[in-house]
C-alpha cells in the first residue's frame, strides 16, 4: 500500500543519437517554458527537451541526459530511480508528479488565517503513504494572540512524532532553528494560502530573484522564463522546491481502505481489529476506537479521518 517511486527505463538510441555511454547525469532545478532546466554537478544549468516516453520528469528528479551536438542544449535520456514523489491530479483525472527525491515535506499553518486542521490532516496522510517525514511550521507565531494556547493546538501532532517549529519570518523569529532543520535536506512548503510560505521562502533565499533570472539567462531563454516549480540551492546546505502551484496536494491516489495508514498513530491498532475490513468507524471490535477511548489517540484526529474518508467516498470529490 506504500507508496514508492519508480525508474523509468531508458530508450534504446537510433542511429545517429548519443548512446548511453556519453549521456551525462543531472538534476531537474526548474520547468521552463520550453523545457527543463538540468544542473551538472559542476554547476553549470543546461536547458534539455525531454523523450516523451518517459512521462513525467519533476524538479528534484535526476536525470541522464545527452548534449547536443553544439554543446548548448541536450536531452533528457533517462531518469534515475526516486527516493520519494508528491503526485496531484493533472489533466482528466490523470495523476501527475510534481516533486521528486523530496527528504522533507514542512507544512506551514498560521494564527491568522487560522489553521485548517483537516487540511494538515490531508496532507500528513499523504506524507505517511508516500513515506516522506513531514514537520510542521506555525508562522506568524509574533501574531498569535496566545502563544502557548497556539502551539497547545499542537500537541496532539507534537504527541505522536512530529516536530513542530514556531517561527515569524517578519521578525526573525526561530528561523536559526528552522535552518537547522531544513540543512542537508530536499525539502517543499506546503500550506493554505495567506499562511507566510512566500515571506519564509524569501526569508530563507535572499539571492532567490537572482537565481531565477541565472536559470533563465544560462540556460538560454533570458529573464522571467520560469512557470513553476523550481529548486534552489539553500545558503546553510541543501535545497528548497519552491512552487505556489504545488502548496496543495490531496487524496487523490489513496483509497479509502488505507486511510487509516496515513494515521500514524492508528498504525499500531489497525492490525487488532476483529475484522479485516474494518473501517474505524462504527465497526465492532475496532482497536482504533478503544484507541480513542483509551486516550492513545486524540478524538479530534479520528474525526478529522472520518471526515477525509467522507470525502473519499464521494465520487466527485476534486482534491487541489
Amino acid at each position: 500500500m506504500k507508496g514508492k517511486g519508480r525508474r523509468n527505463s531508458p530508450q534504446h538510441p537510433k542511429a545517429g543519437t548519443p548512446s548511453p555511454s556519453s549521456w551525462l547525469e543531472g538534476l531537474v532545478i526548474s520547468h521552463l517554458g520550453q523545457g527543463l532546466a538540468v544542473e551538472t554537478p559542476d554547476g553549470n544549468i543546461i536547458l534539455c527537451q525531454t523523450r516523451r516516453r518517459l512521462g513525467d520528469v519533476a524538479v528534484g528528479d535526476r536525470v541522464k541526459w545527452a548534449p547536443s551536438e553544439d554543446g548548448v542544449q541536450g536531452r533528457v535520456e533517462e531518469v534515475l530511480p526516486r527516493s520519494s514523489m508528491l503526485i496531484r491530479p493533472g489533466y482528466a483525472g490523470k495523476l501527475k508528479v510534481v516533486a521528486a527525491n523530496l527528504d522533507r515535506v514542512f507544512i506551514v499553518i498560521s494564527p491568522s488565517p487560522a489553521p485548517d486542521w483537516l487540511l494538515v490532516d490531508q496532507y500528513l496522510a499523504v506524507c505517511e503513504f508516500r513515506q516522506i517525514p513531514a514537520e510542521i511550521i506555525y508562522n506568524k507565531i509574533d501574531l498569535a494572540e496566545d502563544r502557548d494556547h497556539a502551539l497547545a493546538e499542537l500537541n496532539d501532532y507534537v504527541r505522536i512524532g512530529y516536530p513542530v517549529h514556531p517561527v515569524s519570518a517578519h521578525k526573525g523569529l526561530g528561523m536559526v532553528e528552522l535552518k537547522h532543520a531544513l540543512h542537508g535536506h530536499c525539502s517543499i512548503f506546503a500550506g493554505q494560502s495567506g499562511v507566510g510560505k512566500s515571506s519564509l521562502t524569501n526569508t530563507l533565499l535572499p539571492e532567490k530573484n537572482l537565481r531565477t533570472g541565472e536559470i533563465s539567462e544560462r540556460s538560454g531563454l533570458g529573464r522571467h522564463t520560469t512557470t513553476a516549480a523550481t529548486l534552489y540551492n539553500l545558503p546553510e546546505g541543501g535545497y528548497l522546491i519552491d512552487s505556489p502551484g504545488v502548496a496543495v496536494f490531496g487524496l487523490a491516489e489513496i483509497k479509502g481502505q488505507d486511510l487509516a495508514w496515513g494515521y500514524r498513530e492508528f498504525q499500531a491498532h489497525i492490525g487488532h481489529c476483529r475484522f479485516n475490513d474494518c473501517r474505524h468507524i462504527n465497526d465492532k471490535g475496532c482497536a482504533v476506537r478503544e484507541g480513542v477511548e483509551n486516550g492513545e489517540i486524540a478524538p479530534a484526529r479520528h474525526l478529522r479521518y472520518l471526515k477525509l474518508l467522507d470525502k473519499l467516498a464521494q465520487p466527485d470529490t476534486v482534491w487541489e
